[in-house]
């Protein structure tokens, strides 16, 4: 039988003058894109000429909220902020971003949380459970896009929301299922062929590689390239070549409500 997985990729990471990754040549490889918030990157202009890009080629979107953090592209690990202020800034995010597609014939079909956030919430119950808040308080239909072994995808189980179990194609994994900090030399893939082999090992063989050698089992809905990285496109392209290649069919986890 067929294997499906989706192909995502965080974008709309742009700003103003500022121009960060290929956006339009990733759109014509991968099946969902998850377009920045406004928070650590992407501004109402960058958002809404992202949607109108994707919704030309059929590729699914949804809100990619963070930290309140531009100046560190959401990467820096923020305490401090309450809960309750917490969930404000995910739920405005998200429901800025459903506004827009809506307006734009596009609907949007999930939330994916960005760099910082995304890691802490993995590890931390009370920190995934606010994440999970956000999300069910403007929309429960909206998918959740989660790490296995994280206390997200727990979370977000718990409280009944639909969940999809992402992998990465250009990040190592620690031996606990985690993805290994940016501060730790190899932590991110830059060959192309290295991360296709990486991820067919998740989807094809049902098994996450990690940096001590353990195979933790994994059944992955959709696969991610990060949109910033040097060479993601070339990356993204072997991941769709290689896919295809096995036999593995490529499409969105969830498509708009109006198809």
């Amino acid at each position: 039988m067929t294997r499906t997985v989706d192909l995502n990729c965080d974008m709309g990471e742009s700003f103003g003058a500022y121009t960060m990754g290929d956006d339009a040549a990733m759109l014509d490889i991968i099946t969902t894109a998850n377009v920045a918030c406004g928070f650590h990157a992407g501004d109402p202009v960058v958002m809404r000429d992202t949607i109108l890009a994707a919704k030309a080629r059929g590729v699914a979107v949804g809100a990619h909220p963070s930290f309140m953090d531009l100046y560190g592209f959401g990467r820096r690990r923020i305490i401090g902020d309450s809960p309750e202020d917490l969930e404000a800034q995910l739920i405005y995010q998200i429901a800025a971003m459903q506004g827009m597609a809506q307006a734009l014939g596009w609907p949007m079909t999930h939330v994916k949380t960005h760099g910082a956030l995304g890691n802490m919430a993995a590890e931390d119950q009370g920190l995934a459970e606010t994440c999970v808040r956000a999300i069910a308080a403007v929309d429960r239909s909206l998918v959740f896009v989660t790490l296995p072994y994280s206390e997200t995808m727990k979370a977000a189980q718990k409280a009944g929301l639909t969940i999809a179990c992402e992998v990465f194609a250009d990040r190592t994994y620690t031996a606990n299922g985690m993805l290994t900090s940016r501060k730790v030399q190899g932590a991110v893939i830059h060959d192309p062929q290295r991360s296709a082999d990486h991820a067919l090992a998740m989807v094809k063989d049902g098994y996450i590689p990690t940096t001590d050698g353990t195979r933790l089992p994994v059944e992955a809905a959709t696969v991610c390239v990060h949109g910033d990285t040097p060479g993601a496109v070339d990356t993204a392209r072997m991941l769709r070549t290689s896919f295809e290649a096995e036999g593995i069919d490529i499409k969105p986890f969830a498509l708009p409500s109006t198809l």
